[in-house]
């Protein structure tokens, strides 16, 4: 982490403070005030000034503290502070050494604690040190990847009291929150405030384009993400910021129905990248809509490869059947809607099963963790008691995600005080250790939750995709029995289609639903596509 405290601005914040605390005493203070023509302070200016007692211990060590603060000696400091914050003696002077004692972790990399004192501070609505609190909760909130104190930080936040280096940081994470409460409008305003040059520039840049796509502007999304493309054109081939623009810009473009621009932005995402497998998915979506069957069916060759195996996408199947079934290819139908329901009938059985047997959050978290050591290649996956790649799929959802960044920030923390000696055994280092098993515990079981969400989410998805699939399979059994009977016949029974002068193509391309299919995945779903034009098959 930089260095979030300078030392000339420590000592000019204490050299105002030690004023405070070397005042002999209020009356001699307000003596020579009126030999000078002074006007008395107001009674909030020094709150600490009434209560100061210099023969006081607890005054004489605060001060001596405050001293070690200033000369940069933090963990002395901090030390001595985390235990004057508990004397009942100092109770006015406590918004001050909390700050100043937050600000002290900070410089020791211990941002977890150095958030509970400044949350501490928040609440205790001291209005000299509310502000600056705020604007350093904001920071370390920000560095741990905690969204719960970040959004606490945020929404007590005024833009106008942050200084310049931070109102990046502070104008993209009020972007995300009022991204998630879908105020776009409001979300692609925030993101466009953020500077070039800015560490958050190339987030909120993509973050913008797509508060601007859910605003129905995919013109001035395709600006947002061509314009990330050209920054980053200059990265490597599998930058990640790179990859990510131009997957955007092939889902806009399929977004406005610009089938064969779409293929052509699916293709340029590179085969090496993590996301090339779901370009490739999506790419046969388009591929579908602009009629090009066999380039889907090559598609299908690779989605559905060995490699691929512990990748969690029925939806892929159904579609590769409903291809099937535009060029007549009955047999190849029936391979593919049997594989679906041998690949997916037992993990639908072990999702419902794994939710009727646990009732409490850690038994998902635990699952999810040991998905998480397995994709780490820390240990097998015989342990398991669901699918891995239903775990797999849950682990690549964004809060999952973040969550195992969050924890693995904590341990690092607790690592660097377990090796500190000196700071471990004391009262400080206990009560960091307490804060941050805490912490941990309290983010294990809200990751369990959202585990179990997934899960759910998952079992609803896949009794969808099973109506479907029987829909499906009844289209492939009526699709066989007209064929038969044109062969017994040799009548043309095209006839009974809605319009034999019009190509199939038209239909495909202008979106005419297939089968009404309830699971979103990301601008489309299976069965979004009834065909009704003239099936002719190829």
């Amino acid at each position: 982490m930089r260095n979030l405290i300078s030392q000339s601005f420590i000592f000019l914040f204490l050299a105002s403070t030690l004023v405070v605390f070397a005042h002999p005493s209020a009356a001699e203070a307000a003596s020579k005030r009126r030999a000078q023509g002074k006007p008395a302070p107001t009674k909030n200016s020094t709150p600490i000034a009434s209560t100061y007692n210099p023969n006081s211990a607890a005054h004489q060590q605060l001060t001596k503290a405050l001293d070690l603060a200033g000369k940069g000696q933090y963990q002395s400091a901090a030390s001595q502070l985390f235990i004057l914050s508990r004397r009942s003696e100092l109770k006015e002077e406590r918004p001050q050494i909390k700050y100043i004692l937050g600000l002290m972790l900070m410089e020791l990399k211990m941002s977890q604690v150095a958030a509970f004192q400044f949350v501490d501070v928040i609440r205790m609505n001291n209005t000299k040190y509310k502000k600056q609190a705020i604007e350093k909760l904001s920071i370390v909130a920000d560095s741990l990847g905690d969204d719960t104190l970040l959004d606490y930080a945020i929404s007590r936040v005024d833009v106008v009291d942050i200084p310049t280096n931070n109102k990046d940081m502070i104008n993209y994470r009020i972007g995300e929150i009022k991204n998630k409460s879908k105020d776009y409008i409001g979300a692609a305003n925030y993101f466009s405030r953020v500077q070039p040059g800015s560490s958050y520039y190339n987030q909120a840049l993509f973050s913008k384009g797509l508060a601007e796509l859910s605003q129905n502007k995919p013109d001035t999304a395709l600006d947002s993400f061509r314009n990330l493309l050209a920054i980053r054109g200059k990265s490597g081939v599998t930058d990640t910021n790179r990859v990510a623009a131009q997957l955007a810009i092939a889902r806009t473009l399929y977004q406005k129905q610009s089938w064969d621009e779409a293929i052509e932005a699916y293709a340029k995402v590179p085969r090496d990248h993590f996301l090339w497998h779901q370009a490739i998915f999506e790419q046969s979506w388009a591929m579908l809509r602009g009629a090009r069957f066999r380039s889907a069916l090559s598609n299908f060759q690779t989605l559905h490869s060995a490699y691929y195996e512990d990748f969690y996408i029925p939806e892929s199947l159904l579609l590769r059947a409903i291809v099937y079934l535009y060029i007549c290819k009955y047999d190849e139908m029936e391979k593919v809607l049997t594989l679906f329901e041998k690949t997916y009938g037992p993990v639908r059985t072990q999702i419902a099963g794994f939710l009727g047997r646990n009732s409490s959050s850690y038994e998902y978290y635990i699952e999810a963790e040991k998905a998480y050591d397995i994709k780490k290649g820390k240990e097998s996956n015989a342990n398991l008691r669901l699918p891995y790649l239903v775990l797999k799929n849950a682990l690549e959802q964004g809060d999952i995600r973040r969550g195992f960044q969050y924890l693995k920030t904590l341990s690092d923390e607790k690592s660097r005080i377990d090796a500190n000696v000196a700071l471990r055994g004391t009262p400080l280092g206990v009560y960091a250790q307490k804060i941050i098993s805490s912490r941990g515990k309290n983010k294990k079981l809200a990751m369990g939750d959202m585990v179990r969400a997934h899960l759910q989410n998952m079992r609803a998805d896949l009794a969808d995709l099973y109506e479907q699939a029987g829909l499906i399979r009844y289209e492939m059994i009526s699709g066989k029995k007209d064929t038969l009977k044109k062969k017994i016949t040799g009548n043309d029974l095209a006839s009974a289609q809605i319009d034999d002068k019009i190509n199939r193509e038209f239909y495909v391309e202008n979106g005419y639903q297939y089968y009404p299919f309830k699971g979103e995945y990301w601008l489309d779903e299976v069965g979004n596509y009834h065909y009704l034009g003239k099936q002719s098959c190829e």
